[in-house]
């Protein structure tokens, strides 16, 4: 039976705070406000942007989520998607998973075409054997759904897949259609945060990321 593993992007395979912080600045100040430069954004890269959004507005005590998401995206396409650096070790780990005979699929709550431009950009896009993310309808922003698609798009086994991230959203999507979920814990979501979520085994490096999956996978607590 071929295995499958699944992908958070930020957090999991880059660091994209750099990014995320210049478009989340940018949009607040389309909205006309003067946002600290020192905005701490780490906490809250995983969720889907709306929540974020309302996260940083409320401060203001503005509710224009809408449009602050649209300012957002605006600027990420143009510039902010290149802010994006990959983990110390990502690259040999997915090269590792594709060498072992391991599908790959993205599974991120960013928009779909901005994962692609990062995957093409950083020359990781063919180690995937599917790019998934959040669209413009909506439907796909939360884990449990967009895991539930790939699923069922690529016909896969939730007993023979994992699902890797930092947040406890990706613990819970996995948990929510069957699957393992193991947390890296060199990204934004704390030790305990992915505990707590009930992540079923830890990973503390991109460099232990293939040999652990493989021996999840393989039957292994």
């Amino acid at each position: 039976m071929t295995h499958s593993i699944l992908l958070d992007l930020d957090g999991t395979i880059v660091d994209s705070c750099p990014g995320i912080l210049a478009s989340c600045l940018a949009a607040l100040r389309a909205l006309g406000h003067e946002p600290d430069e020192t905005l701490d954004v780490r906490r809250f890269i995983g969720p889907p942007l709306e929540e974020i959004m309302q996260h940083l507005l409320r401060s203001y005590g503005d509710d224009r989520v809408g449009e602050a998401v649209t300012a957002y995206r605006r600027h990420y396409g143009d510039s902010g998607y290149l802010g994006s650096l990959p983990y110390p070790g990502i690259g040999k780990a997915l090269d590792e998973m594709k060498q072992s005979g391991l599908r790959i699929y993205l599974a991120t709550s960013k928009r779909e075409t901005f994962a692609s431009r990062i995957l093409e950009h950083l020359n990781f896009a063919t180690y995937f054997d599917g790019i998934h993310g959040s669209v413009p309808s909506g439907e796909l922003d939360h884990k449990p759904e967009l895991l539930a698609h790939i699923v069922a798009k690529h016909d896969l086994s939730p007993s023979s897949s994992l699902m890797v991230g930092d947040r406890r959203h990706d613990i819970a999507g996995a948990h929510a259609v069957g699957m393992r979920g193991l947390g890296a814990l060199w990204g934004y979501g704390s030790r305990d945060e992915l505990e707590t979520a009930g992540a079923d085994r830890l990973v503390d490096t991109p460099a232990d990321l293939a040999r652990i999956a493989r021996s999840m996978l393989n039957g292994n607590p």
